[in-house]
């Protein structure tokens, strides 16, 4: 529950709240409720009425009576007292003390609390959570604007609106669409998904010390997604503590933000003690297991050692020191050499060189080609190679794939895909006999429009190597883009039953199928990838656009969400606006497909999004202008593309629609009849022709696209929302469409 930095207008009394308390002015807000202030008439005191938004008293008429019994069953006087429930049917609010005082927000005032402040209110925390661990209560939303400082310098904890009964065997779920708590405060596991738990306060409260302490919270530069992706990562190293946090205190607040849960303090207990001992001038000893035979020097007997568990990742382990050194000797001369001057010099050392295990190092990153960091991995690998053996064939045919997957990948910018096309030849000439010669051969040559000549390359690539990965997903690919869709389905099918884990032949499967109207078996393959691997953005991108087809929006927006938290990407953005679009909030698909087009979130030089930013301009009053310019940015991505792509039916629907929204009407209705001819049997195709036609004042072209679209597949409630056909729908025939669809 954020509360509010200045009072606002107070709500109108209603009848859901007793006549005896006359509400005041409105304190706070959160996801499902208001915090009033109220004057209790008949006892003469101030009081704090909770009660929920209309919407979740309609949704949630159980959380509010849960909430105050689980807030009235604590009994220390840091947590906020509840005198009664109030209100009757869906309009029942909570009636608690009222609390006055400063958020420790406002107390923080973005600047350094002093050492001993700091620890107090931390201490006053950790004893009052404490005992409701202890009850096995969660509060799971810990954060400065959930704390109220008093006057005397007591803390009070609000809004344990989050609180639950723990799950000992972990049978409740948390849907990420559920998460209140503020990102800047979570702990790494509640971010992806996991249900709060005690570990989760423990790393909110020292997220909070480490505030007091350092003046600004962790990653203070970041906000939203982009803070949640830091907090995410494991090897995220936050700002030091100034100088003058005394050390035991800084190992203190490290452990309790610890990325594993494990690797944080047992209890909240725990760390009351261990300000308590700092505080009293005490030791506070990490909790490291002495090794054998060690003798350790007596402890003075005024010394109380107050164990603080320091994540074993940051401690240095001297015995495998030592065991690696042994090993390194036995290394090659030639390349411990550098290492030991190195070590006079004080110049950091080179790493060994090995050629054949580079060479396995960067096909193992080429197998997950579609993420950038991996590409990049592979290209220093094959590069380093190359440096030293200009012809080694497997180094060329590697750099030649990630030079192609550049191409891709920079709005097809030719220079990339020059080079690939020499490394691939340089690889062939070296050796013929070398599967993955032809490979990357076969990869230039598709992008190139060279399909044929592609397809042989494939199939001598498979005589040598009959299940090389990357030829047998270039051969389901050339197949798909041939229209030769059954034969692609052949070769997936039989990849998968090799690689049954490997992710890129099912979510081309399950491509096939979206593009076929075979939602709901696209829907349980994209659903497959995300088990095998649930960090790929792309992957919540297309499972939600499915869901969007099945019609079930709100889940579509619930795994876009998903995605976004776990790694902000253009398609995410492209999904979230599309379905915002198909809701009507043309503002709000706006700024999502202006995230997706951007240098930071997206990826301008694809020519969808650029569409796609255009569709919802169109419908903005201050954006109408701007539509026109992103069409014809998309218009002229398109054109590098033709030359290298002449049979691409989904290009030309595009390019043709595109047109028709310019003027260009020659171009669209060309392309619009080229798609057609290359794609009949394909539902967005149809669709796409459909709006071309009506743009182009061809009412009965498009009514003839239509039917052919509903009878493949695609979805009535798409075609209903599509404001360019408003005026087709008023058409007699498209009413005897829609019921010969719902007769069958």
């Amino acid at each position: 529950m954020e509360l509010l930095d200045a009072p606002r207008q107070p709500f109108l009394q209603d009848e859901t709240i007793s006549e005896h308390y006359e509400v005041r002015r409105l304190l706070g807000e959160g996801g499902f409720g208001h915090v009033f202030e109220a004057w209790d008439a008949k006892l003469c005191r101030s009081v704090a009425l909770k009660r929920l938004k209309p919407q979740a008293d309609l949704q949630h008429p159980e959380k509010l009576i849960k909430e105050a019994r689980l807030a009235a069953s604590l009994r220390h006087s840091a947590f906020v007292r509840i005198f009664s429930i109030d209100g009757n049917g869906h309009g029942q609010s909570i009636v608690m003390e009222l609390v006055e005082g400063q958020t420790l927000g406002q107390f923080m005032q973005g600047a350094p609390v002093a050492l001993d402040t700091a620890l107090d209110i931390a201490s006053q925390i950790a004893d009052a959570m404490d005992e409701a661990h202890a009850m096995d209560l969660v509060h799971g939303d810990l954060k400065p604007s959930n704390l109220m400082i008093e006057a005397d310098g007591k803390v009070r904890i609000l809004d344990f609106g989050l609180a639950r009964q723990l799950d000992p065997q972990a049978t409740q779920t948390t849907a990420l669409g559920d998460l209140q708590g503020t990102i800047a405060y979570m702990a790494p596991e509640r971010l992806m998904g996991r249900p709060p738990d005690m570990r989760g306060d423990i790393y909110a409260l020292g997220t909070m010390l480490y505030e007091m302490l350092a003046g600004q919270r962790p990653f203070s530069h970041l906000n939203g997604l982009a803070l949640a992706a830091a907090h995410m990562q494991p090897n995220a190293a936050w700002p030091a503590l100034p100088d003058t946090v005394p050390p035991a205190i800084a190992a203190l607040v490290r452990s309790m933000t610890a990325h594993e849960p494990v690797d944080r303090p047992s209890t909240m207990g725990v760390i009351r003690e261990a300000i308590a001992a700092h505080r009293n001038g005490l030791i506070l000893a990490p909790a490291v297991t002495p090794a054998p035979e060690t003798t350790l020097p007596p402890v003075p007997p005024t010394a109380v050692s107050i164990r603080v568990p320091v994540p074993s990742k940051r401690s240095l382990q001297i015995g495998a020191g030592i065991m690696a050194l042994m090993l390194l000797l036995t290394w090659q001369w030639s390349n411990i050499t550098p290492a030991v001057t190195a070590l006079v010099t004080g110049e950091k050392a080179p790493a060994p060189y090995s050629e054949v295990e580079s060479m396995a190092a960067g096909m193992k990153a080429l197998s997950t080609f579609d993420q950038a960091v991996f590409q990049n991995q592979a290209s220093e690998y094959f590069s380093t190679i190359l440096k030293r053996n200009p012809e080694h064939a497997g180094a060329n045919a590697g750099i030649s794939l990630v030079y192609t997957l550049r191409y891709l990948g920079s709005g097809r910018d030719q220079t990339w895909l020059q080079r690939a096309d020499i490394a691939a030849k340089q690889a062939l000439i070296t050796d013929d006999q070398l599967a993955m010669t032809h490979v990357a051969l076969a990869w230039v040559m598709e992008h190139q429009g060279q399909l044929t000549q592609a397809m042989q390359e494939v199939t001598i690539s498979l005589n040598l190597e009959p299940n090389n990965f990357f030829a047998l997903y270039a051969k389901a690919r050339l197949f798909n883009r041939t229209q030769k869709i059954d034969l692609a389905k052949d070769v997936l099918n039989k990849s998968i039953k090799i690689y049954p884990n490997n992710r890129f032949f099912l979510s081309m499967l399950a491509r096939i199928n979206y593009n076929q109207g075979n939602y709901i078996e696209a829907e349980r393959l994209f659903r497959t990838v995300m088990l095998l691997n649930p960090e790929i953005p792309d992957v919540y991108a297309h499972l939600s656009a499915t869901l969007d087809r099945l019609n079930r929006s709100d889940e579509a927006l619930q795994v876009l969400q998903k995605g976004l938290l776990i790694n902000p990407d253009w398609e995410l953005y492209t999904n979230l606006g599309n379905s915002l679009f198909n809701r009507g909030d043309y503002i709000g698909a706006t700024q999502a497909f202006k995230n997706a087009v951007s240098d930071k979130k997206g990826s301008p030089n694809n020519y969808l999004l650029w569409a796609n930013l255009a569709d919802a301009q169109r419908w903005v009053p201050s954006e109408i202008e701007n539509s026109h310019n992103s069409y014809l940015r998309a218009i002229n991505l398109i054109k590098s593309s033709f030359p290298n792509i002449p049979d691409d039916a989904q290009i030309h629907s595009r390019f043709a629609l595109y047109s028709a929204y310019v003027g260009l009407h020659e171009d669209a209705l060309k392309h619009v009849k080229n798609s057609l001819n290359l794609a009949p049997n394909f539902p967005d195709i149809n669709f796409r022709a459909t709006l071309t036609y009506e743009l182009l004042g061809k009412r009965n072209e498009a009514i003839a696209a239509l039917e052919n679209a509903l009878k493949y597949g695609y979805p009535i409630n798409f075609i209903e929302t599509a404001p360019d056909l408003l005026n087709l729908r008023r058409d007699a025939r498209y009413q005897k469409l829609i019921l010969k669809m719902e007769r069958k």
